[in-house]
């Protein structure tokens, strides 16, 4: 059989890899799978080859199942699945805007307040629930429905990183980008460990026991500030980092990361990274929505699961910017999970960064592609404007080297952004 060219770049780039993730295993195959084997027709379903992509590509959809189970088997007090295997903080549902008469027929029905809270800047309210004895968490679900009416009504999914981060080969060491004056840039993750950047950090707990620095995070932040072996991004750029996760086993939840938006929009915040992965969530789709409208822009991951895995959030939401991963040869990572739009690649892959205490490390994953595209936004627009936002968006767009086919699409988005950034790991 001849086989098409893609097909041909797809087996030079099939060989699995096998790396161990700072904050949960994340499986890591390089070179790009995307759609590939979508829509083929029988004869070329089985090819060989294809037949190999496919399975490389339902293991990284199978091994992300294994890995939510066994995060719900870890702290099975804390942390259950939801109906479609997503882990959520245990025993707990969220409803929007409640008023007082929701809370008072919530109690007769048995439902114990946790928390009422409104976002501050975003003015949006919620209320945590404890679901009642004996009551299964779906049952709980129909039940507060039933209650709440037209108020939106879901699980407190969690979040996870989409990255791994091991001990580096060899030190450091990069030309330096040149400073672009003080700019402001956001973090959403966990904290991150002040040793380890160069520049000037406020952080914010959004979870008990934090801000708890860690590797993931750090690198994050590295990679838009700079280190002393690091290349940054934007050299002193001031960072803003909420830390969703702290000491709790179920840190990264919906409403920790919606708090955690509607802070960065109190402190006028342009652009937000967020390199972390979940289900779709009402709550913090209008969340990151009504950032959007007040001018602060929500960059995020399209996660490390796979093609075959469900669209990543809150990269999905129609208001965020998602952004992939390429490697040292701008070949798409074939880990890279997908989302329901893609606007920009960034380098990913056979890069360092710093880490804890400052050690230099190895990453790989879309996670660390966000820090880029997001600081490159940054440079284009500096303060929190919504009508400025599609400038800013029009500069990066100039800015984006097109790779694959010509135009936008499913692979590396609108191109490619702060290519020149990587610290090569070589």
């Amino acid at each position: 059989m001849n086989r098409p060219p893609w097909l041909l770049v797809a087996a030079l780039l099939i060989a699995p890899v096998r790396a161990n993730a700072q904050l949960l295993p994340v499986p890591s195959l390089p070179g790009p799978v995307g759609g590939i084997v979508r829509d083929l027709g029988a004869p070329v379903l089985r090819d060989p080859l294809v037949q190999q992509i496919d399975r490389a590509a339902r293991g990284l959809a199978r091994d992300r199942l294994d890995r939510l189970e066994g995060v719900a088997r870890l702290h099975p007090d804390a942390i259950e699945l939801d109906r479609d295997g997503n882990p959520v903080r245990a025993r707990e549902i969220v409803v929007e805007d409640p008023d007082e008469a929701l809370l008072a027929r919530a109690g007769v029905a048995g439902f114990a307040l946790l928390e009422r809270q409104t976002i501050e800047g975003l003015e949006i309210g919620y209320a945590r629930f404890r679901v009642p004895a004996g009551m299964s968490l779906r049952d709980a679900l129909k039940r507060m429905r039933t209650i709440a009416g037209e108020r939106g009504v879901s699980t407190d999914p969690l979040h996870f990183a989409s990255g791994s981060v091991m001990p580096a080969a060899r030190p450091g060491g990069a030309a330096p980008l040149a400073a672009t004056g003080a700019l402001s840039i956001g973090i959403i993750d966990g904290g991150v460990d002040q040793r380890a950047i160069t520049g000037p950090l406020v952080q914010q707990a959004f979870a008990a026991g934090g801000p708890s620095p860690n590797a993931h995070a750090t690198a994050i932040a590295s990679l838009i500030q700079g280190a002393p072996s690091i290349r940054g991004a934007v050299p002193q750029a001031r960072l803003l980092v909420a830390d969703v996760y702290g000491r709790d086993p179920a840190g990264g939840s919906a409403t920790a990361i919606a708090r955690a938006i509607g802070w960065m929009v109190q402190q006028r915040i342009p652009v937000v990274a967020v390199s972390l992965v979940g289900p779709a969530n009402p709550l913090l789709a209008r969340v990151v929505a009504a950032a959007r409208a007040r001018g602060t822009v929500i960059v995020a991951a399209v996660g490390n699961d796979g093609p075959a895995a469900p669209p990543a959030y809150p990269a999905s939401y129609p208001e965020a910017l998602a952004v992939t991963g390429v490697d040292g040869r701008n070949r798409a990572l074939i880990e890279a999970g997908r989302a329901r739009h893609l606007d920009y690649a960034a380098p990913g892959a056979d890069m360092l960064a710093s880490g804890l205490a400052g050690r230099t490390v190895a990453v790989r994953g879309t996670s660390f592609a966000v820090p880029f595209a997001a600081a490159r936004l940054a440079r284009f627009y500096a303060a929190p404007d919504s009508g400025a936002i599609a400038g800013g968006l029009r500069a990066l767009d100039r800015e984006a080297r097109d790779l694959g086919k010509s135009g936008a699409d499913s692979l590396y988005g609108r191109g490619l952004v702060c290519g020149d950034c990587r610290t090569p790991n070589k």
